[in-house]
């Protein structure tokens, strides 16, 4: 329901999706969606905390499972690139979408969005320990937007191989962001 929703959301805006609409998409009866969520808040608060949640758990893993500082860098990359290709959807919401959850949510989301900012700059710092953090924040910053910009020209129909290409360009691109 929430890939339906994160189609949906992207492609006409959380307000432009009736909860009917959000029922069809994902095989189900529009009051069918309340067995699961108290409404159509609830579903885009779902969608955005959990990706958050999620972006900041794989970003602990990496650092955590990482032997060096370089490593844990470039794995952060390869972990946000993957993401921006495989949850093109969630980033187009995300974008025009956030100031559309409860604000309880919303401030939940930008907690989680600040500590995963934190985890790149720890990798940041460790690479650069003569960088002030304000610094290093802008680089993580900037690599996110460049990364995450990519959502807005995927699209469904692209070969395996366009994918590896693009893949490959934002790695490299993001590399050379981050320590310009």
């Amino acid at each position: 329901m929430l890939e339906a929703a994160a189609s949906l959301f992207a492609e006409r805006g959380y307000n432009g999706v009736s909860i009917e609409e959000l029922g069809a998409a994902a095989g189900v009866s529009g009051p069918a969606v309340y067995r699961h969520f108290s409404g159509k808040p609830a579903v885009l608060s779902a969608l955005l905390v959990g990706v958050s949640e999620d972006l900041l758990e794989g970003g602990k893993a990496v650092m955590a499972e990482s032997a060096t500082a370089e490593a844990a860098l470039r794995g952060l990359v390869e972990f946000q690139v993957d993401f921006a290709l495989r949850q093109p959807n969630v980033i187009r919401v995300q974008d025009r979408d956030l100031n559309s959850l409860p604000a309880e949510d919303e401030r939940t989301v930008r907690s989680l969005q600040r500590q995963y900012v934190e985890v790149w700059v720890d990798a940041l710092s460790a690479l650069h320990p003569d960088c002030g953090l304000p610094l290093l924040r802008h680089r993580a910053q900037a690599v996110f937007g460049l990364i995450n910009s990519t959502s807005h020209t995927l699209h469904d129909k692209m070969k395996p191989r366009e994918t590896l290409r693009l893949r490959s360009l934002l790695e490299t691109m993001a590399w050379a962001a981050l320590n310009a």
